[in-house]
């Protein structure tokens, strides 16, 4: 592999460990975006990537990539000063496309000084299916534009430009976050948890928001205020799950007996308490009862940043997620299960469930199997590695060769 495009999130799991590094080393280029990349992992990727490491910037309304800022140079510091927002700068504007920093009327703003993005040329979208009012909200006229007509996308984003051109993000004019890449709009999440389902209504306000309490690992919280006594976070859990994708689900239920404000009667996002172990979970844990399930706590500890695991929680309800799965799954390999799938850790979420899948003294069979379903994998992909040559439509004939992490 000579280029790798991937999410911040996924570049830090890389940079974690000796394997990863190695293949970093290896690559000419790495691209990454979908979120905010920080300067401390910026500093990280460059020492760890072999060749060049650029950030992406751009919403999926214009075509996903609209600007992009080569990290070469990159140290911490911007022109001799340090970088104030703790975060990479998102870069100049691809060919055919446009950046205005606009203020609250519409007006250009000067060198510096923050307004929203709004993004114009040809990667801009048609617009939204079936949603007539967000879609005039957000595509406007381009009144910069030669071409009549012409619309531009506001994103909502908060930027500045820097006195060489290249724009700095400083956050988001509304609470739209993104969390593994993935766009995450807390006010509709807020509804569904105040609406309720089958006629329960026993939630009376709720807030969303997402914390990185530990560096790297950003959550969804779910702040509630309930209509007598709180509800099981379970539950909460479930009910959301019906209606969202699972990046939208809350990791954890922090019930509170009111929510903060400012003097003004605004939501106090910042005084809003970090969850802790006791509010994480209102169910009695279930200690291990072997040197195994021992061990395994110990991982699912350290991967989730908790310090209380039972054997019988679900790992995704703890918080955990498909990054922190591909970490475990390193840390096993390492520790001798080398045939364990990385979906087995996905079919057995709990602490017991795995533990008699690797346990081979179980009498289940489950690490063996594990070790089949491995060895089937890699038979059954082995007629793909060399296929027969094939005529194309002009009468050239290809061959495909495999992947050289399939060699």
């Amino acid at each position: 592999v000579t280029h790798l495009q991937c999410t911040p999130s996924l570049a830090r799991i890389l940079c974690s460990s000796a394997e990863g590094k190695q293949a970093l080393a290896k690559l000419r280029h790495l691209f990454v975006g979908g979120e905010a990349l920080p300067a401390d992992l910026a500093r990280e990727l460059l020492a760890s990537v072999g060749g060049t490491v650029t950030n992406m910037y751009g919403p999926t309304e214009t075509t996903i990539w609209s600007s992009t800022h080569e990290l070469e140079a990159f140290a911490g510091t911007v022109a001799g000063r340090a970088v104030e927002t703790g975060a990479v700068p998102i870069g100049k504007p691809i060919a055919n496309t446009h950046f205005y920093v606009l203020g609250a009327r519409g007006e250009p703003l000067p060198i510096g000084v923050s307004g929203e993005l709004h993004i114009g040329g040809d990667g801009v979208a048609r617009g939204y299916l079936d949603r007539p009012e967000l879609q005039a909200e957000r595509f406007v006229a381009d009144p910069y534009a030669r071409r009549a007509g012409a619309r531009m996308y506001r994103s909502g984003d908060l930027v500045r430009y820097r006195g060489d051109g290249v724009l700095e993000f400083l956050g988001r004019t509304d609470h739209q976050i993104k969390i593994r890449g993935h766009r995450v709009e807390p006010g509709e999440i807020e509804a569904l948890l105040v609406r309720g389902s089958h006629g329960s209504q026993d939630v009376a306000e709720a807030v969303v928001v997402a914390r990185e309490d530990t560096p790297g690992d950003q959550r969804l919280i779910a702040y509630v205020v309930a209509r007598g006594a709180a509800p099981d976070a379970a539950r909460l859990r479930e009910r959301l799950r019906l209606e969202l994708p699972e990046s939208m689900v809350p990791t954890h239920y922090v019930f509170l007996e009111r929510i903060p404000r400012t003097h003004n009667g605004k939501i106090d996002r910042k005084a809003l308490p970090a969850p802790d172990a006791a509010q994480r979970s209102r169910t009695p844990a279930r200690q291990p009862a072997s040197a195994l399930e021992t061990h395994l706590a110990q991982l699912w500890r350290d991967a989730l940043g908790v310090e209380s695991v039972g054997v019988s929680d679900n790992f995704f309800d703890l918080g955990g997620h498909s990054l922190l799965v591909v970490r475990i799954h390193r840390r096993l390999r390492e520790l001798g299960y080398a045939e364990v799938a990385l979906t087995d850790l996905f079919r057995y979420p709990t602490i017991r469930a795995l533990a008699q899948a690797l346990d081979s003294d179980s009498g289940s069979g489950a690490l063996d199997a594990a070790r089949s379903r491995g060895l089937q994998r890699r038979r059954s992909a082995q007629p793909r590695r060399q296929p027969e040559p094939r005529a194309n439509a002009a009468g050239t004939v290809q061959s495909s060769r495999a992947p050289p992490w399939k060699a």
